[in-house]
């Protein structure tokens, strides 16, 4: 099956029923040892250079290069220009679903078409299944690692569907026990054993902003992905993020956040706005390059979750 390469959040729905298959590439960073030739972004930098030098197998490249990550639209034309198919999206500021609409419809010709029209639905079936497990997760009945592993593998299903509904068959329900709720938000850290580290510190993750947007936009045909993915939260503007998170954190119950950024992002600029707008204990995390959590943040890690322990 033809492989589509992903920058970011983009319907995956819609690429499968292309008749083809989705790849998260940045789904490879956290565990590349490749050091970029020039970056701002390790991110973008490292999937570029991974599609320059052939370490990533596609035909072609979907890049979100508006509403989302900045850095990528560069990289992307990088990409481009060494040949490989490579189509724009640019996610509208506001909540203009016919804007949407027609990106989406110009990203399914650039794909060849809808050929597969059944597989709208069985990805709307199995974000519904992988929700459950977000809620489980919340009530302390899955591992936030294990969650995160699966919510964070939504943005592509990893390329098989079927494949994909049976991992999720076989996630089985555990106890699990922690000291405090943990809201993760930005982007998923670069660090890959970041969800273990905050476990064994008793911090449960009942929260992973990003991942979460992968579960809960979906639509069974163009229409229906418009009206669910305009509402993107990371493409939106702050005020409509921050009243989301407000509802969620809620939700969730949390009893404190850690805001990981990333080096050179422009995501990086809304921490002080987070701050000022969400009342709870709040920790910032700043990563660069993919490697295990170095010991510096374990032991900031340990000391937010010792105050948040004495509150």
């Amino acid at each position: 099956m033809t492989k589509v390469g992903i920058t970011a959040l983009i319907p995956p729905e819609l690429i499968f029923a292309c008749g083809k298959k989705p790849c998260d590439i940045n789904n490879f960073v956290p565990l590349s040892n490749l050091q970029p030739s020039n970056k701002l972004c390790a991110w973008t930098a490292i999937w570029r250079d991974m599609i320059l030098k052939n370490e990533l197998a596609l035909e072609y490249l979907v890049v979100v290069a508006g509403g989302d990550c900045h850095n990528a639209l560069v990289d992307g034309q990088k990409v481009e220009m060494k040949g490989l198919p490579t189509f724009f999206l640019f996610y509208p500021f506001d909540d203009d679903s016919d804007y949407l609409k027609d990106q989406l419809e110009e990203l399914t010709v650039f794909l060849g078409g809808i050929k597969e029209h059944k597989a709208f639905k069985e990805v709307k079936e199995i974000k519904k299944k992988i929700l459950e497990i977000d809620d489980k997760r919340i009530a302390g009945k899955i591992s936030a690692e294990k969650a995160f592993e699966i919510m964070v593998s939504a943005s592509d299903l990893r390329g098989d569907i079927s494949e994909f509904e049976r991992l999720l068959e076989n996630v089985k329900e555990e106890d699990i026990d922690f000291l405090s709720r943990i809201a993760l938000l930005g982007v998923p850290p670069i660090y890959p054993d970041f969800h273990e580290n905050l476990a064994s510190l008793g911090l449960h993750v009942v929260y992973d902003e990003l991942p979460y947007e992968f579960v809960r936009l979906s639509g069974v045909n163009i229409d229906e992905l418009a009206k669910s993915y305009c509402n993107y939260t990371f493409a939106r503007n702050l005020d409509f993020r921050l009243k989301f998170l407000e509802k969620e954190l809620k939700r969730r119950r949390v009893d404190g956040i850690i805001h990981y950024t990333q080096f050179a992002c422009h995501h990086l600029l809304e921490d002080d706005i987070f701050r000022k707008n969400l009342n709870y204990p709040f920790l910032t995390i700043q990563g660069d390059m993919p490697k295990k959590t170095t010991k510096q943040v374990k032991l900031r890690l340990e000391a937010f979750s010792e105050m948040l322990g004495s509150l």
